[in-house]
């Protein structure tokens, strides 16, 4: 990693183009670019739009960008994801904060982009207006619908929950504030999928209240919590622990927890030999094997890795809640190899689950106006299709009407999770969104082409559709604003901040 990436980084196809702009874009003059600010839109405001507006800003002289977010308030996952309990991993938001203040940076808050219509409608943009007033544009709005297991019983009984809602629900995401997840209806808790979010929600359903109420959760988490009965978690995969894709930290702080116990694991899944395995995976096995520092027998909760067993269907309760989830056992072809690949056995294990969680992944979703603009989207994996650095990709229909892929849509870019899907960390995140960055300024610096800005004046020219629309916006001022509004009512709780749940209620604290 260079001085620069270490120095930014946090302390923890089947789309058809039939509009004249998806031709149009690709015909811009490159004789005067250099004599006048190069003008961006980024669409989303968290970890990979802001990496990638400064990693912009620092390599193209008279770089202006206007970053667009769909709530009032910025940063994302770094707000609405990361724990509750991780406060240090916010810590880049300083950073953020120091691109936000540039005067060459605009925050949009309250507006989204991608209404295919022709007009403004409230505080949606349509694309291919925007389009229209930049040189460039970079999707960074990440990945904001669930996978499903697509078993019996995930629809229709109450009880089962995505981790990104039962996330954004304790870390105050508007969309999820009227969640109210039932915890009071037995003590045991299913968790399907072994990621570090998997982790971070048995944390949440394990670790003392008193613990958390010191962090930034909502006051309606910890009431929540403050009724669980849950006292019993399983963290279920279809796999082994040699395969797992949970890391170090995230067991070590389960362990760690007071009165909280750990079931052994199956041994047959750990090597015999860990002293010869590579460092990370050794001490990840190193740990497992170990187990929590509180006994079973002494423990007011308990928790367990659940191996080798795929989801076939919750069962119901009278009364239209979840009772248990039925597994199907696996076996692995190797199981001491990382990329094992894996099989149904026949043999059936039901768990009991008061609740369940299903944590299995995001995706990404297609704007409404990619269609218009001949922007690639690959709906099966959940992305923009790019080049791998950030160029997006656009289809283009030949004579016959059969519809291919071309190479790169001019002055059109993607960073973060919509780019390469919801994997890793900030860190990755970070490295992805300087790839994008330098990929723009490359391009823009060779004399490729880009967008054909009508004005290039951006959000100056946009402006008076939305405000036409009533919308309120929201600008780094009014954030800041917001800001200080949830510090103040975090000190009458004795904790950080207690932030707004509703849109409402940020847009009353932005003021007039």
């Amino acid at each position: 990693m260079n001085s620069v990436a270490k120095s930014w980084l946090c302390t923890s196809c089947r789309r058809k183009a039939t509009s004249p702009l998806a031709t149009r874009v690709s015909r811009y003059s490159t004789s005067t670019r250099h004599d006048r600010p190069f003008r961006m839109a980024i669409v989303g405001s968290g970890p990979a739009g802001f990496y990638t507006a400064y990693r912009v800003m620092s390599k193209i002289p008279k770089t202006k960008v206007d970053m667009f977010e769909a709530l009032p308030v910025p940063y994302g996952l770094v707000r609405f994801g990361v724990a509750p309990d991780h406060p240090e991993v916010k810590n880049c938001q300083d950073k953020f904060e120091e691109v936000a203040s540039s005067p060459d940076f605009t925050f949009i808050g309250n507006v989204s982009i991608g209404n295919a219509g022709a007009h403004f409608d409230a505080c949606t943009i349509p694309l291919a207006s925007m389009m229209r007033h930049y040189d460039a544009i970079v999707f960074a709005y990440g990945a904001s619908e669930d996978k499903r297991l697509g078993i019996p019983g995930e629809s229709e009984l109450k009880g089962i929950y995505s981790a990104r809602e039962f996330v954004g629900w304790y870390n105050g995401l508007p969309e999820y504030a009227d969640l109210a997840p039932d915890l009071t209806n037995g003590d045991e808790a299913v968790i399907i999928g072994q990621g570090n979010v998997a982790l971070d929600v048995a944390r949440m359903l394990l670790e003392n209240v008193d613990v958390l109420r010191k962090s930034d959760i909502t006051e309606a988490a910890i009431e929540t919590l403050l009724k669980s009965r849950v006292k019993r978690v399983h963290i279920v995969g279809r796999r082994g622990p040699m395969q797992a894709a949970f890391t170090i930290k995230e067991v070590r702080e389960l362990m760690k927890l007071r009165d909280v116990g750990f079931h052994d694991i199956d041994m047959s899944l750990i090597p015999d030999e860990i002293s010869k395995l590579p460092r990370a995976r050794r001490r990840l096995m190193d740990i497992m094997v170990k187990g929590s520092a509180t006994r079973i027998d002494e423990a007011a909760k308990s928790w367990s890795l659940d191996f080798c067993l795929s989801p076939l269907e919750f069962l119901g309760r009278s009364g239209g809640g979840i009772e248990s989830t039925v597994f199907e056992r696996t076996s692995l072809a190797s199981p001491f190899d990382p990329s094992s690949s894996v099989t149904g056995t026949a043999e059936k294990l039901t768990i009991p689950s008061s609740v369940a969680f299903r944590s299995i992944g995001y995706k990404s979703v297609a704007l409404p106006g990619f269609d218009e603009v001949g922007i690639s989207f690959n709906d099966r994996k959940g992305v923009i299709e790019n080049d791998g650095l950030g160029r997006v990709s656009r289809i283009k229909s030949d004579e016959s009407n059969t519809q291919h892929q071309e190479s790169h849509l001019p002055g059109v870019y993607c960073a973060g999770w919509v780019k390469r899907g919801p994997t890793g960390v900030i860190a990755s995140t970070m490295e992805d969104a300087f790839s994008t960055g330098d990929a723009i300024a490359s391009d823009w610096n060779s004399g490729a082409p880009f967008l054909q800005a009508e004005n290039n004046s951006g959000w100056d020219a946009l402006r008076a559709g939305v405000e036409r629309g009533k919308c309120r916006v929201i600008q780094w001022e009014d954030w800041r604003k917001i800001d200080k509004a949830e510090r103040e009512r975090g000190l009458l709780v004795g904790k950080e901040r207690e932030k707004f749940t509703s849109t409402t209620e940020m847009l009353i604290a932005a003021g007039s």
